[in-house]
């Protein structure tokens, strides 16, 4: 079923109506004062954190992590988590289906993002992403040497670094093939006798008797729409993180073996893409 969906084919994003707006207003509000807010905090904390830690980020990772936890409390999206943290130095990949990925993946493990350099450009949510550390990724062959070596040094300074293989957001429903090309620097010499990789698979589920695929945030959506949808329903569903256990690099022969068996681990759980 993953490899022949139509990311085309999007359901209508419905405008708020009467009270709608009174949950959009109240809930968007604190959303944001909870965001902006940390944000001013992160930043401050920030000027004293570089100089004294550089790469390692002792505190503000904590800040990020609470206005994520937060963000579920005021949606009142109900969050829940199975399986174990890994403890081990290494990275996490996730199935990747709305933009609310950032706030439940980031809620229960300090993690940073990786990310395509086009969304240092968004507004806010641009922003947002250098401010907590995101990592932005050229796709220009040329530049692959560069990010190899950005990759390693955030790992090796103990970052969690966050990829979503699939190298697209889908409706939730399914896991597209996973792109090994971002799993070539876990095999450096550097790091692949010490990397782990944690397969993590991301459910989400509407609310009742709606459609299933409520959260998902794909093809040619607008985010303004979808966040608004988010904001004013009445009854939410629910998100799910589903920890597997961490894979040892070493034990692979190659990034695309590895890719090819977290593809199957994310996949796995997804109660939709048996």
């Amino acid at each position: 079923m993953s490899p022949t969906w139509d990311p085309g084919d999007t359901p209508p994003q419905p405008a708020p109506q009467g009270l709608d707006w009174l949950r959009v207003a109240w809930r968007g509000g604190a959303l944001a004062a909870i965001t902006f807010g940390c944000l001013g905090l992160l930043l401050l904390v920030r000027l004293f954190e570089r100089p004294l830690c550089g790469w390692h980020r002792p505190v503000t990772p904590y800040i990020t992590q609470f206005v994520c936890r937060m963000a579920f409390v005021i949606l009142r999206i109900p969050f829940t988590v199975r399986g174990h943290l890994m403890r081990e130095r290494g990275a996490v990949v996730a199935n990747h289906a709305s933009w609310l990925d950032i706030f439940a993946l980031n809620a229960r493990k300090r993690i940073y993002f990786v990310s395509k350099s086009e969304v240092a450009g968004w507004p806010g949510i641009g922003w947002l992403a250098r401010a907590t550390g995101t990592v932005f990724i050229n796709r220009k062959g040329r530049e692959a040497r560069a990010q190899k070596d950005l990759f390693e040094a955030r790992l090796g300074a103990g970052h969690k670094l966050l990829f979503f293989p699939e190298g697209t957001s889908t409706d939730g429903q399914r896991v597209l093939p996973f792109k090994s090309t971002l799993f070539a620097a876990f095999f450096s010499d550097h790091l692949r006798e010490f990397m782990h990789v944690q397969p993590v698979t991301v459910i989400y589920r509407g609310p009742e008797g709606g459609d299933p695929r409520f959260y998902g945030w794909w093809g040619e959506m607008e985010f303004g729409e979808h966040l608004l949808k988010v904001l004013a329903a009445r009854e939410q569903g629910s998100v799910e993180l589903v920890y597997h256990p961490p894979l040892r690099v070493a034990d692979f022969a190659d990034r695309k073996a590895l890719a090819k068996y977290c593809e199957e681990m994310v996949r796995s759980a997804l109660p939709s893409d048996g």
